[in-house]
């Protein structure tokens, strides 16, 4: 493990402890938790940006993709007795 510090002003400390009281918890823990929650987050962002800018250079070298309205057709059926396969790619003239 490795240390590190973070410089908080007198509030956001103060808002901390209070809320380590609260919850029974460390600052040290609170803090923790957040970074740790934040970082998900954002790398679960990085990697949806990522797929679509792979989908879109995709798109862009073949054309291929699926109408809106072929989309909404599929997903209306679902859990119907018309449900079927996904919709077919369709590409650019």
């Amino acid at each position: 493990m490795t240390t590190m510090g973070v410089k908080l002003d007198e509030e956001t400390c103060a808002r901390l402890k209070s809320l380590g009281a609260i919850k029974r918890r460390s600052a040290h823990w609170l803090m923790k938790e957040a970074i740790l929650e934040y970082l998900d987050k954002q790398e679960a962002i990085e990697a949806r940006n990522r797929d679509a800018d792979e989908a879109w250079r995709e798109y862009q070298s073949t054309g291929q993709f699926v109408s809106n309205d072929a989309m909404t057709a599929w997903f209306d059926a679902w859990g119907t007795d018309s449900e079927g396969p996904p919709p077919e790619n369709e590409c650019l003239p």
